[in-house]
């Protein structure tokens, strides 16, 4: 089975062709990053005007790609929530007309489903159940993965995304938007026990986290620094600052697929692509016995791949959608 699937949530518009959800046909992605870079974060009108300018011929160039025709294509998958409203609307619509087009299904699928599914591209033999922590720019969350279509998010954070934070950490250290790898790359050259920064805990569940206060404290150590005319070690604040993160994320992922009986744990999103945070993935799993999966850097990020690999399980459990299928901002997984 070929799904056509797009992904416009954000600032990279994607479109890509998944064959029965674990082969990528192709997965053709247009990155707005440079538009938004001057900006220092991405500005929603601008990404809507974009994902409208380039998501036609980014279609065409997909189909050719795969070395497919149209009628090969048996349903269109695309994400509907959660993301940046007009965005999202872009690839809905455009979604919508091109399944109507080709008479064949409209399926619909959540953004963070699909991050999830993006594993299931990079391991064949990866099947529910298994436990995920979901970490990107707008969204933290720890998900008990009992099924294809079947999860339960059993922890989250209570403020700032994990994404988000390493994007202002690298906006008040004067590093280019977006953050993650311009941190990464800062960091390995760093003392990740330069600076002492707060990891927080929630009264009320052990698996929700926060990270406004370790925002702040990044903000406030560096203002403060500049006011007295002092230095900062900026490779050792970004190693402490990402030790501070993966602190916060590691633990609590690998406490709780233990407290679940989970023998898998899986990681996905943009934020799984920083190096510190994969190794002590790696680490912990092999310390408490565990299989691990992370995907490649190339599936981390926002693609099309990930929602055609979802749509097709989605499809699957006989999920289906019509023309007044409308985007969300918000929507819980």
């Amino acid at each position: 089975m070929k799904i056509l699937a797009f992904e416009s949530s954000c600032d990279e518009t994607a479109v890509a062709v998944v064959e029965d959800g674990r082969k990528i046909l192709t997965d053709q992605i247009f990155s707005q990053a440079d538009l938004h870079a001057v900006y220092g974060g991405v500005v929603p009108e601008i990404a809507s005007r974009c994902h409208v300018e380039s998501i036609s011929l980014l279609t065409e160039r997909a189909i050719q790609a795969a070395g497919i025709t149209r009628r090969d294509i048996d349903a269109v998958a695309v994400t509907y929530a959660p993301g940046l409203i007009g965005a999202v609307l872009v690839g809905v619509n455009f979604a919508k007309s091109a399944a109507l087009a080709l008479g064949v299904p409209l399926v619909p699928v959540h953004h963070i489903r699909g991050h999830i599914a993006a594993n299931y591209l990079a391991y064949p033999e990866l099947e529910p159940p298994f436990l995920c922590l979901a970490i990107s720019g707008g969204n933290t969350l720890l998900i008990d993965v009992r099924g294809y279509t079947d999860m339960k998010i059993i922890g989250a954070t209570r403020d700032d995304a994990a994404g988000e934070c390493f994007d202002k950490t690298a906006r008040v250290l004067g590093l280019p938007y977006p953050g993650g790898k311009p941190i990464d790359e800062l960091s390995r050259g760093g003392d990740d026990n330069r600076y002492s920064f707060p990891i927080a805990t929630v009264d009320g569940n052990p698996y929700d986290m926060s990270f406004s206060g370790l925002k702040t404290a990044v903000i406030n150590l560096v203002h403060n620094a500049e006011q007295k005319g002092e230095s900062i070690d900026r490779a050792g604040l970004a190693a402490s600052f990402t030790k501070a993160v993966s602190d916060s994320l590691v633990p609590r992922t690998m406490r709780a697929a233990a407290e679940l009986g989970r023998d898998a744990v899986v990681v996905a999103g943009g934020v799984a692509a920083n190096s510190r945070i994969r190794a002590d993935f790696q680490k912990a799993a092999e310390q408490q016995g565990v299989k691990l999966y992370i995907p490649p850097l190339r599936l981390c990020g926002d693609n099309g791949a990930m929602i055609g690999a979802q749509g097709y399980y989605e499809y699957l459990a006989g999920s289906r959608a019509g023309s007044d299928l409308n985007a969300y901002a918000t929507m819980d997984i």
